[in-house]
């Protein structure tokens, strides 16, 4: 038996399919990170970074050039007589010749390059550590206004319990009508809570998208937790592991032993170089001998070497420039050192001042707190204290939580910070969720 299906319930199944199908194939398509990845992805994928890098290639170019030769300069000069009635009459001169670069400048030359190659490499590593740093920042923003969209949830869904119970003893004759109204309130107030929360997550997901270089047109999920791992090692520890792990003070480590190879270079240039030629000249002449002209030829070699006479340029400016570039290297170099030390004595005491504050929340508040407002809520149920009590517990209640959500932020900043300031991360990263 053959059976007519309807066209609409046709076309509505098909419409069906495609949405299903459309939903599935974004599910799969939509990347998700923790927080290791995001960083690892943004490294790889951040539009300023890429640019830096790829920057690179030009100091690479300048290396390659400095160990290069002068090219040849090939010579070619000729006369004739033609134009002055000497028909017969012209020369032709062709020559090569090289220059030659003296005192080993080549090399000297492909060092300072080389050093300037360095450097730039330690500044493309010291961006990458900025870069870190401000995708972790944003990583922890949104896990925060993840965090506290879903305080605002708990805070709507305790005050829900809070009207069933006041509407069932407002049945029951026990209270008034105004303590049930007061409990739709404290609804609309925590649903108008829950709305200002999730207000904050989109711009905090999009800086986090930008930082990373995700496509405009795709999408991801962030998983994680403010959760951190103790923390134990020493300022002292921590300030000698920031002096030898910090690309910036690497970078101008390279930029002060560029500052040497450009004095060596400068010096090597009061020298000057060398140019050698060589030539062949082809001249044809006639002359006249009583009315009869004889026609000669003569074919010749030439040398030339050419010296320039340093009497008063011995690069006395490129000297003086090059010492000047030495000196500011290396002052910088010094100054970097005592920034980066006090910027880890600052983290260090972030971090030692965020633990001490997280700890008083998690050993003496929370638990506290928690135990307070389950004993306000079966005392209300039971009728031994008012509603006021309930609300005033629970308003307490979702605001300490909020600070401590804040405190657990501060901690995670407070390490990311300190990761920033010493130039390495700690127990792989805290609070990316998966590792």
């Amino acid at each position: 038996m053959i059976r007519h299906v309807p066209l609409t319930g046709a076309l509505l199944s098909f419409l069906v399919m495609c949405t299903l199908s459309a939903v599935s194939s974004a599910a799969a398509s939509e990347k998700r990170f923790n927080l290791r990845q995001a960083v690892e992805y943004a490294l790889q994928n951040n539009g300023n970074l890429k640019a830096f890098k790829i920057e690179k290639g030009v100091r690479e170019a300048a290396r390659t050039k400095a160990g290069l030769f002068p090219n040849p300069v090939l010579e070619v000069d000729g006369t004739t007589g033609e134009l002055t009635g000497s028909q017969f009459e012209n020369t032709l001169w062709v020559g090569v010749s090289q220059e030659f670069p003296t005192a080993g400048k080549r090399e000297k030359r492909r060092i300072a390059a080389e050093k300037e190659l360095e450097g730039f490499s330690w500044q493309i590593d010291n961006s990458g550590r900025l870069l870190s740093e401000e995708v972790k920042t944003s990583y922890y923003d949104l896990l925060l206004a993840q965090q506290r969209v879903e305080l605002a949830e708990r805070s709507v869904k305790l005050n829900n319990q809070l009207l069933d119970v006041a509407e069932q003893r407002f049945e029951a004759g026990d209270i008034p009508e105004l303590e049930v109204n007061l409990a739709r309130v404290e609804v609309a107030r925590s649903e108008g809570r829950r709305s200002d929360a999730e207000r904050e997550l989109y711009p905090a997901k999009a800086r986090l998208l930008a930082l990373m270089g995700l496509p405009p047109g795709e999408t991801a999920n962030f998983s994680g937790s403010l959760e951190g791992t103790p923390f134990t090692r020493s300022l002292s520890e921590l300030k000698a592991l920031a002096l030898e792990k910090r690309p910036d003070i690497k970078a101008l480590q390279a930029e002060s032993a560029k500052g040497d190879a450009d004095i060596v270079l400068a010096k090597a240039e009061q020298i000057p170089d060398i140019t050698v030629g060589v030539g062949y000249q082809r001249e044809n002449s006639a002359i006249d001998v009583s009315g009869d002209e004889i026609k000669t030829r003569d074919n010749l070699i030439g040398l030339k070497l050419s010296i320039p006479i340093p009497l008063f340029d011995r690069n006395q400016a490129g000297v003086k420039e090059a010492l000047a570039r030495k000196g500011s290297a290396e002052n910088r170099y010094l100054h970097a050192r005592q920034v980066i030390e006090r910027e880890t004595e600052a983290a260090f005491e972030r971090l030692r001042t965020a633990d001490k504050s997280l700890s008083i929340y998690a050993r003496d508040i929370i638990p506290q707190l928690k135990e307070n407002l389950q004993l306000v809520q079966e005392a209300y149920r039971i009728g031994e204290v008012g509603i006021l009590a309930v609300i005033e517990e629970q308003k307490k209640f979702y605001e300490v939580n909020d600070d401590y959500l804040s405190a657990l932020y501060n901690r995670q900043i407070a390490l990311t910070k300190l990761e920033a300031a010493v130039g390495e991360e700690f127990n792989a990263i805290t609070g990316g969720g998966e590792r």
